[in-house]
């Protein structure tokens, strides 16, 4: 079928995005696996050093020859004040020894909570090594990059929350904007006002963000099936972006534990935390949320409170423990089916979306 503007844009076949996930949650094969298939795979690269981006794109490209897309945060403002000093950690860390000594983990050393890779490093490796498009979410994109990317021919994706913020990445000279709605699981986006201030849901934002923006629209949020996607493009977006459905494959980074709960009836009930990092982010809610919903407002923020929890988010997934994972989910989840593979998804998707009056061959 026809991918429309977008489509002409990246050069795929699909209207259909997969969805970039961060903390180790993407995968090269997960990646492969939907461009080889006509959409356009993406990986979430935020957590890498600039090394690690230039081995990573060295690797897709000679895993595929159709496009594919890379993903970084950009920073906030209010995350870059002074690291916290060892008296503001201890009491964070006291609170969180339980689940270490439960895990059979030791305390996070003071020493430990470092800051992540510097992203204007990053930048410079993703454009030295020219991937066939670069996605953002958390802000706009700085001007040198936009430029440098024009100059390389990669083509620039950024994801808005809110209208105000779509309007403000096309201008910052985005070739495509990502309307990602509050139904969408992971870490929400929001730039311009607070998270709170910016929760529209995906059927609200989309075709006001198709009417205020000209470039191409790509929804993201509480999209898992073909019912979606056909409602998704009805009102307005070039194509859709899925997550959710995609980290339930054989093929993502997502642990066993989380494949499970994202199939469970658990998923039915997700809810926005910033206990597991520090940044709103939605998930499954499960025992830890619950243990720790006292504190959602005083953990600190990203990175800190990311780093504290680094260990506990993996060796819960590790161990297989629902309980103490972070169990990023969109509130489509509960659609998104049995795990299968990638390309197995892909077709089942578009076949739904056909046989719901999609148009395409």
């Amino acid at each position: 079928m026809s991918a429309g503007r977008l489509g002409d844009l990246l050069g795929i076949a699909l209207p259909v995005v997969q969805g970039p996930f961060g903390g180790g949650l993407s995968s090269v094969a997960l990646a492969v696996a939907v461009s080889e298939g006509g959409g356009l795979g993406s990986y979430g690269a935020h957590i890498l050093e600039p090394q690690e981006i230039a081995d990573l794109v060295g690797e897709l490209k000679a895993r595929t020859s159709r496009p594919f897309a890379v993903n970084l945060w950009v920073p906030h403002p209010d995350e870059a004040g002074p690291w916290p000093d060892a008296a503001e950690l201890a009491p964070h860390i006291r609170r969180l020894r339980p689940y270490y000594d439960e895990l059979g983990l030791p305390a996070v050393a003071v020493e430990d909570v470092t800051p992540g890779p510097d992203f204007d490093a990053q930048v410079d490796a993703l454009l030295a090594a020219a991937p066939p498009v670069i996605s953002f979410v958390m802000g706009l994109p700085p001007r040198r990059v936009m430029d440098e990317a024009r100059r390389r021919g990669i083509a620039v994706i950024g994801t808005a929350t809110t209208v105000d913020e779509a309007v403000a990445l096309e201008r910052a000279g985005v070739d495509a904007v990502v309307a990602s709605g509050a139904d969408a699981g992971g870490h929400r986006g929001a730039f311009l006002r607070p998270v709170r201030e910016s929760l529209v849901g995906t059927f609200s934002l989309v075709p006001q963000v198709a009417d205020a923006v000209s470039v191409p629209v790509i929804a993201a949020g509480g999209i898992a099936d073909g019912r979606g996607m056909a409602a998704a493009l009805t009102l307005g977006a070039d194509a859709v972006q899925i997550g959710t459905a995609f980290l339930a494959t054989r093929e993502s980074g997502a642990s066993e534990a989380h494949k499970r709960a994202l199939g469970s009836p658990e998923a039915r009930t997700t809810v926005l935390t910033r206990l597991f990092t520090g940044r709103t982010a939605r998930g499954i809610v499960n025992r830890f949320v619950r243990d720790m919903a006292p504190y959602e407002e005083t953990v600190p923020a990203y990175p800190v409170q990311s780093a504290l929890m680094q260990s506990v988010r993996r060796e819960a997934g590790a161990q297989g423990r629902e309980d103490l994972s972070s169990l990023w989910a969109g509130q489509a989840a509960a659609l998104a089916g049995g795990a299968c593979g990638a390309r197995d998804y892909l077709s089942l998707l578009m076949d739904d979306f056909r046989a719901r009056g999609g148009q395409g061959a």
